[in-house]
């Protein structure tokens, strides 16, 4: 879906970003850098497009959800279709960032936006600009030659191996807000969002790989909380129906949700309480979400990965479910120690 392979890096230039609530500086570069030199461009396309998959798109958006309205989206459109100048467009970039680092926690850094011809991305050959942000320096030793000795120096730099954040802005659908990817190495902090949702300000595509990814996460949520506050409901019974969603979506490549209610959740009382809670996640997460698409084998791949069927005793046992929960059977000694008897047929 996405190849790099035969991917040319024209233009990149470099601007350094302060955090403007802590009164740092934006400094702008005069000129665009030189990348002419094969090694060098070829670290640099390496350092900048390692991270991406380009499985998950966006589109930009917008506060109004009118993406025409968003200013990156204006920036790349003059880049893609008015053939703007390209440095001067960078620093638009640059200037946007800045204007929206106003959180404490947000790093300073290196912005680098750089154009690409004949990047492969859905069997389609297209242009591409890359905005990526280096936060973090890191010590390396130099060592040199001065005659018949060595001088070894410490500096600081740039690690070409860990991009901090980046987007990809492909010329595609502009009538819908261009396709987008992103990577974003903190986005486990909660400030590390702004690069999403504040700087970039995106929405997913409404792709097939979104509605998978959408939809697991809904039933992912429900069987791990609503559920068990609905019915009274065994450990076991739970880790079956989170083994019985990932298997429906594993083995088909479409779905239904119908279907889907009618084989996993089965019991009309649980279905009833499922929808519920869809309805309610739905509204407060903003998610469009159909009820029949096509299934992704990329977002089934990664979404499952959250669903743990892991029964866990005390601090001494985890028993990993994977099938049939007939095989496992719970019970109580006269004494009140609790005990699963565990069934198999192999030993490996």
């Amino acid at each position: 879906m996405f190849n790099i392979n035969n991917t040319q890096l024209t233009k990149v230039s470099v601007h350094h970003v302060g955090n403007k609530n802590n009164g740092e500086d934006l400094e702008i570069s005069k000129t665009i850098l030189d990348v002419n030199e094969e090694g060098l461009n070829e670290r640099l396309k390496h350092f900048f497009l390692k991270s991406f998959d380009a499985v998950e798109l966006y589109h930009f958006t917008s506060s109004n959800q009118d993406f025409i309205l968003n200013p990156l989206f204006q920036f790349a459109r003059d880049v893609f279709s008015l053939q703007a100048d390209f440095h001067f467009s960078s620093i638009n970039f640059a200037k946007h960032l800045y204007e929206n680092s106003n959180h404490p926690n947000i790093k300073s850094g290196d912005l680098f936006v750089a154009f690409f011809h004949d990047m492969e991305i859905g069997h389609k050959i297209v242009d591409a600009i890359g905005i990526f942000k280096s936060e973090n320096k890191q010590s390396f030793f130099k060592l040199e030659k001065n005659g018949q000795q060595f001088n070894l120096h410490s500096e600081i730099g740039i690690n070409p191996d860990k991009l901090d954040k980046g987007c990809l802005i492909f010329d595609l659908d502009e009538d819908q807000g261009y396709q987008i990817c992103i990577t974003d190495k903190a986005n486990k902090a909660g400030e590390a969002q702004f690069w999403k949702d504040q700087f970039l300000n995106l929405r997913p595509c409404k792709d097939e790989f979104h509605q998978t990814k959408n939809f697991l996460s809904i039933a992912k949520n429900y069987l791990t909380t609503a559920i068990i506050q609905d019915f009274e409901l065994e450990k076991t019974d739970q880790i079956d129906l989170l083994n019985r969603s990932v298997d429906y979506f594993k083995n088909r490549d479409h779905f239904e949700k119908d279907e889907f209610e009618q084989e996993v959740f089965q019991d009309p009382k649980v279905i009833d309480s499922f929808r519920r809670f869809e309805t309610q996640y739905k509204q407060e997460h903003q998610i469009e979400q159909e009820d029949s698409f096509d299934i992704s084998l990329a977002a089934v791949k990664k979404q499952t990965k959250i669903f743990k069927s892991i029964l866990k005793l005390d601090k001494n046992f985890h028993i990993y479910i994977h099938g049939n929960k007939e095989m496992i059977e719970k019970g109580t000694e006269k004494d009140g120690r609790k005990y699963y008897k565990i069934y198999y047929q192999n030993e490996d």
